[in-house]
């Protein structure tokens, strides 16, 4: 198979869907891969450090995709990259398409196979390929919002440990999954005073377990929410519902009952946000302020730190990118539900239940 790695356009998109080792592990098994020059330079990877790899660069983007057999990205293709696909080709990367309705609809008029990073599924229910993503965003979110809460930047001046003899930051975290649960582990190293939520008995006592008397754990509903965003100097979105939109748990009016100054970290952004006044920023204007309260809404947070982010990326996806090269795609869905969870799009038709419920489309098993 040809396999295409194309250089990230998204603005500051600094990670690359595959390294040049990755790469190489395409070319050991017997395909061919072929670069966009610069690919990988947001990552520190020179176009020679792939061609020693034994990977062909082009300077024509449109030649690349013309003859790949599959496409390797980290982020959804934008608009200029619509027309570039061709029928039955492979895309393999993050989509996040059900909060993107124009992006479904030109995948399923080139009729392409399209394979999201996020919903391949295995049989106990996680998400290998999001989650290393989810890890680095939940200790970014903490790392930024602290940033975000000092006097500069909008925010009320707090530092999230305090020192002795005054009160300690309130950090909320809602979610418990694994961006949750890492934003708790950053959040306690900082010494601040952590409450996360979740909307599952079982997960709430995990995170006891393995947090213990160091966090609050509190039931998530919509009273509860109502009283701790009251008290919280920082709040972090972090839920998912893996393939569908958000849930909008911190509404409009919660605002006006915040502190002002307050900052909320939404890493659902992607999905659409976890609160009503969610709207996606980029590294460069990461924030803006309503009701007094600063929002960090960046769509890639990972992308801050490429390096490390792609190798966690690329050590996770050449894993089931290889098993849909070797086989081909419908070979690889019938021997890996993982694969087959994993395909959104196929050949004009949407194939994964939540995006078409999400758009009121008609959705068609794989």
């Amino acid at each position: 198979m040809k396999i295409g790695l194309v250089k990230e356009i998204k603005k500051e998109e600094y990670r690359v869907g595959l390294t040049p080792l990755s790469a190489k592990e395409y070319i050991d098994n017997g395909h061919s891969v072929m670069i966009e020059s610069g690919a990988g330079l947001g990552s520190g990877f020179t176009d020679d450090e792939y061609k020693e790899q034994g990977c062909r660069v082009f300077t024509d983007k449109k030649k690349l995709f013309d003859e790949s057999d599959m496409i390797v990205k980290v982020k959804e293709p934008l608009e200029c990259e619509y027309d570039l696909f061709h029928e039955d080709q492979i895309l393999y990367t993050y989509l996040h398409l059900a909060a993107d309705l124009k992006q479904t609809k030109a995948l399923l008029s080139r009729k392409i196979k399209a394979v999201a990073y996020e919903t391949v599924m295995e049989k106990d229910g996680s998400l290998p390929l999001l989650i290393p993503m989810s890890q680095i965003a939940g200790r970014l979110s903490v790392q930024e919002g602290a940033k975000y809460l000092e006097k500069s930047y909008g925010g009320r001046g707090i530092l999230l440990g305090g020192v002795p003899g005054i009160k300690k930051g309130n950090v909320l975290i809602i979610g418990g999954g694994i961006s949750g649960a890492n934003a708790c582990k950053i959040a306690m190293g900082m010494g601040a005073d952590v409450t996360i939520m979740d909307i599952s008995a079982k997960r709430l006592s995990e995170l006891d377990d393995i947090f213990g008397n160091s966090i609050k754990t509190i039931y998530s509903n919509s009273y509860n929410i109502d009283e701790m965003v009251r008290t919280a100097d920082l709040i972090i979105g972090a839920v998912l519902i893996p393939g569908a939109v958000a849930p909008k748990v911190i509404k409009r009016g919660d605002l006006k009952k915040m502190k002002k100054g307050a900052v909320i970290v939404d890493i659902a952004v992607d999905q659409g946000g976890c609160t009503e006044t969610t709207r996606p920023t980029d590294h460069s204007n990461p924030t803006y302020i309503i009701d007094g309260v600063v929002h960090y809404c960046v769509a890639n947070m990972p992308g801050a730190v490429s390096l490390s982010s792609t190798y966690a990326l690329t050590s996770v996806t050449n894993r089931y990118g290889l098993m849909i090269a070797n086989m081909g795609l419908e070979k690889a869905a019938e021997v890996s539900d993982a694969v087959l969870k994993g395909i959104n799009c196929y050949k004009g038709k949407l194939t994964n239940k939540p995006v078409a419920e999400a758009h009121g489309m008609n959705y068609e098993r794989f």
